[in-house]
């Protein structure tokens, strides 16, 4: 009898009556033998309802109460849900990531699980009941209710799979899998029948938005089998698992076109050519919790360094402030910042075996008269950032590059 651990997001669940289509779905995988774990986000929206009230109430919201506060939407689905399967017949048990005793660390808002006891579910299980558990949340040493930030049901999803040693984690969305690009930006990209985790995360880092990186990461390092699959439409959905077969020699050049619209670019300019200057510059971005992606350094004509980097858009602000102090300290002669750049990455890792990848690239962006203003590489993916004005006309000659449209 295998384990399937399924997820349902927010639109899965965003009415009773999208509830009560879950539970027919869940009841009829129950009727052909599986055992059923099923975890939940809050409805859709409720989330960010209970944000705006704790922020009329403060203007930074204390993180416990706020942990507090935002896991009660995943209560309430719980609830509903066996609810909903009683109704159908099916025997469920609803827990709250305390109740399960899912065990995280106490970086209230962001925490990572330690621990999973799952003695309750396999007993729940062995009685024929169905298991269904608050996603995005568990509780501290102290128990103290904490939750794994935006996205944290499907990183609940896969550590339940982990731990129960599932045969399979279904992750439930409003799409049928994982397309070569977004498809409303081309229109005929391509449902992957099968990507790997390494493709899988770089696509996530990169700005797919199908599955939370950090559930990726945890699938990885477990082996849990990944699928995701539409909560409305039937179908095989996309299987995210390893290169178990060494394939990497039959796999395609580029699997999919990845891009991200909240890049900004940061440049300082006239930076002191000096050993540690680097490091003085970047060190207390990094301890203002502000993420850095792209890198680059050049050396200027009249000496000095020119160092340019890229952040989240919605981080430019916070950073010309860090980098005021700092480069006053320095002596660097200018911040220059653009908001208006985006970057794009091509992801594969039939990369690994194949030369002349970044080549291809550069002369189809070329062709559109695309110029790049920064590169960044690793063994599976290439980005390059690039006026934000080009984004879709760089990600269609790319898809049409690499012939993603056409089925392998």
């Amino acid at each position: 009898m295998s384990v399937l651990v399924q997820k349902f997001g927010g639109t899965s669940v965003g009415t009773t009556d999208k509830i009560k289509n879950v539970a027919k779905k869940v009841a009829a995988f129950r009727e052909q033998g599986h055992q059923m774990v099923i975890v939940v986000s809050a409805m859709s929206g409720e989330t960010n309802r209970l944000i705006g009230l704790a922020n009329e109430m403060q203007k930074q919201p204390d993180p416990r109460e706020m942990d507090v506060l935002v896991s009660t939407g995943e209560q309430v689905t719980i609830a509903l849900l066996c609810m909903a399967l009683k109704d159908q017949g099916c025997d469920a048990r609803s827990y709250t990531g305390g109740q399960v005793k899912i065990l995280t660390d106490d970086s209230h808002t962001k925490a990572r699980i330690q621990n999973i006891d799952v003695e309750n579910m396999r007993s729940d299980l062995e009685a024929g009941r169905v298991v269904v558990v608050a996603g995005f949340q568990g509780v501290d040493d102290e128990g103290n209710i904490t939750t794994l930030g935006r996205g944290g049901s499907d990183t609940t999803g896969v550590a339940l799979a982990a731990a129960l040693k599932a045969d399979e984690c279904q992750i439930y969305t409003d799409v049928d899998g994982v397309y070569t690009t977004d498809p409303r930006v081309v229109s005929n990209a391509r449902r992957l029948d099968k990507i790997t985790f390494e493709e899988m995360l770089e696509m996530a880092s990169l700005g797919s938005k199908v599955l939370q990186i950090r559930a990726v990461e945890f699938a990885g390092k477990y082996n849990v089998p990944l699928r995701v699959l539409s909560t409305f439409e039937d179908g095989p959905g996309t299987l995210i698992t390893l290169d178990e077969d060494n394939e990497t020699m039959e796999q395609p050049l580029v699997s999919g076109i990845a891009f991200n619209r909240d890049e900004a670019k940061v440049s300082v300019l006239g930076v002191p050519d000096a050993p540690g200057v680097a490091s003085k510059l970047l060190a207390p971005i990094g301890e203002a919790n502000i993420e850095i992606d792209v890198i680059v350094q050049n050396v200027a004509a009249d000496k000095t360094n020119d160092i340019t980097f890229t952040v989240n858009r919605s981080e430019l602000e916070k950073t010309k402030k860090v980098l005021e102090k700092v480069c006053a300290e320095l002596g660097a002669r200018e911040v220059a910042t653009d908001s208006s750049i985006v970057k794009v990455s091509i992801v594969g890792v039939g990369m690994r075996s194949h030369a002349g990848v970044a080549s291809k690239m550069f002369t189809a962006l070329a062709g559109e008269n695309i110029n790049i203003q920064m590169i960044t590489t690793s063994e599976i993916k290439i980005s390059v950032i690039i006026d934000e004005k080009y984004l879709e006309l760089a990600v269609r000659a790319l898809h049409s590059t690499f012939d993603l449209d056409k089925a392998p």
